[in-house]
């Protein structure tokens, strides 16, 4: 299970490295015009404080655990990735954006599965 852990939390991180540096690195505009609509409900600079959430949450997964330097942190970078998520779930749902909703599901059930193993049976 520790394995697969890994894994999920490999994927997440990546996924969310792309999304927040994609949220910093472009304008509000740019983002809602290539599908992102919801951005235009949030201020460039909230935007770019979800990118900045993101980003960092992405390399709390890995690299506490990987370097050996406060292994724990890991597991709350799951949880707040997994409560970013909930937010972005409730934004889809308010903006009745049924296309988007899955994928922000999907995304808080593994950050959460990652959390509650990190917290759990198998923790650092």
């Amino acid at each position: 299970m520790d394995t697969t852990l890994w894994v999920i939390a490999g994927v997440l991180a990546l996924l969310f490295l792309a999304a927040g540096l994609m949220k910093i690195s472009q304008p509000r505009e740019k983002l809602a015009a290539t599908g992102m609509a919801w951005a235009e409900d949030f201020s460039p600079r909230s935007v770019k404080a979800i990118g900045a959430v993101e980003l960092l949450g992405a390399l709390g997964l890995i690299l506490p655990a990987a370097l050996g330097i406060a292994p724990a942190l890991a597991a709350w970078a799951a949880l707040g990735l997994a409560a970013t998520m909930l937010g972005a779930a409730a934004v889809h749902l308010r903006r009745k954006e049924a296309k988007a909703l899955p994928v922000a599901l999907v995304l808080l059930v593994l950050a959460a599965v990652v959390a509650w193993g990190r917290f759990g049976p198998y923790a650092f």
